[in-house]
């Protein structure tokens, strides 16, 4: 029997990196340091003053980043364990930036992708990929999100043509989006549309006054009468399998993503504790600190290793939306403990923006709750052990 006697990482007590392939580690290193030399130093201003930071899409799209899974058309075909590292590192910056890119890559170019015609998928797909056009993704409306079933917008025929009537709410990128991919109820099922930014009775409004994810874009994007021609409908789904669908593999990058703002947490709780003096010593020198700090590591790494087997799982093609549930549920429950106890722990000097745990623990508020709420997840994952559906 060996002992080890360096010590471990303290943002990865049981090694994941070392499960890692090389491309995998390239991805990781890569966007880490985009994120430590780039975004970071943006974000805390980004958050204070409600605004996105723009100015990094186009870097974010020369390293591959928006729809990275896709093979083709311009984009960079990573598998799902890469694209989960790409998550953590972005939303170990903010939830703001990962959303963006989640948005772009997963709820926008994946239904293109997956459900589009060959012409829609040139037009949108490598004009994305460049950062050169943005999308948002249109299922949310305004009575309620956690049953898309019973959506309101509708699309009827007219013609060679569809009007699109109705409203959604709390659309990432809605205000400076090319294109919003929506879904609407028609008497052929529930389809996907393709809304382009200057078609006439079609309209997004920002939504102001957020105390979490300021520095991301959230809009309301509303549709009078719009005319949408047959070209702009995605053929490949008309059923609630097609947004269904497309929220698995958001979900899948929360999964990862949520993990970053925890490191970025504890991190942070390391370099205080070690420099705060009280009662005479170091705060890191106390049990109850220790304990507090042994707990966040736990659960970190508890989500590390639940995330490197989901992706494993979805790079071979055998991923089942009820795994993708439980790992989106304890994830962002562990993230947000840990950066709600983080903020405790700083005391007086957790509320200010000095220091990130106040950002993400506003930010997770949203990330635990979109892409499906705590208690949505919960009955997914009961109905998948008991193959009864308790929703409603």
């Amino acid at each position: 029997m060996t002992t080890r006697n360096t010590r471990l990482d303290p943002m990865d007590l049981f090694d994941v990196r070392s499960e890692l392939s090389d491309d995998e580690l390239l991805v990781k290193d890569t966007v880490a340091r985009f994120a430590d030399e780039q975004a970071i130093p943006l974000m805390r201003e980004a958050f204070e003053n409600h605004s996105f930071p723009r100015e990094l899409i186009g870097q974010v799209a020369e390293l591959g980043l928006l729809g990275s899974s896709i093979e083709g058309y311009d984009c960079a075909g990573m598998n799902a364990v890469s694209y989960g590292l790409i998550c953590q590192e972005l939303e170990r910056a903010d939830s703001g930036l990962r959303s963006f890119v989640s948005v772009q890559s997963s709820l926008v170019m994946y239904p293109i992708y997956t459900f589009g015609s060959e012409e829609q998928k040139q037009r949108w797909l490598p004009a994305m990929a460049r950062g050169e056009a943005i999308g948002c993704f249109g299922l949310t409306e305004p009575h309620g999100g956690s049953d898309p079933g019973n959506m309101k917008t509708h699309a009827k025929r007219d013609g060679s043509d569809w009007i699109l009537n109705g409203a959604k709410m709390w659309i990432t990128n809605g205000t400076i989006a090319d294109a919003a991919v929506v879904w609407a109820q028609t008497s052929e099922g529930i389809k996907g549309f393709i809304v382009e930014k200057d078609m006439p009775g079609f309209s997004a409004q920002e939504i102001e006054n957020k105390f979490s994810l300021r520095a991301s874009i959230t809009a309301g994007l509303f549709f009078d009468n719009v005319r949408i021609p047959e070209a702009n409908v995605l053929p490949g789904v008309s059923s609630l399998r097609g947004p269904l669908s497309c929220l698995t593999q958001a979900r899948y990058g929360i999964t990862w993503g949520v993990i970053g703002a925890a490191q970025a947490c504890l991190d942070e709780v390391l370099k205080y504790t070690d420099d705060r003096v009280l009662f005479g010593k170091p705060l890191s020198h106390t049990q109850a600190m220790q304990i507090r700090m042994a707990d966040m590591s736990r659960r970190i790494t508890t989500a590390q290793l639940l995330s490197l087997r989901l992706g494993r799982i979805k790079d071979a093609g055998q991923l089942s939306p009820s795994q993708v549930s439980l790992a989106k549920w304890n994830n962002c429950r562990a993230a947000i403990d840990i950066a709600r106890d983080a903020r405790d722990i700083l005391g007086g000097a957790g509320i200010s923006a000095e220091y990130v745990p106040i950002r993400h623990m506003l930010n997770l508020e949203s990330v635990i709750t979109y892409e499906g709420t705590e208690t949505v997840h919960q009955l997914a994952v009961g109905r998948e052990l008991t193959g009864i559906n308790a929703f409603g």
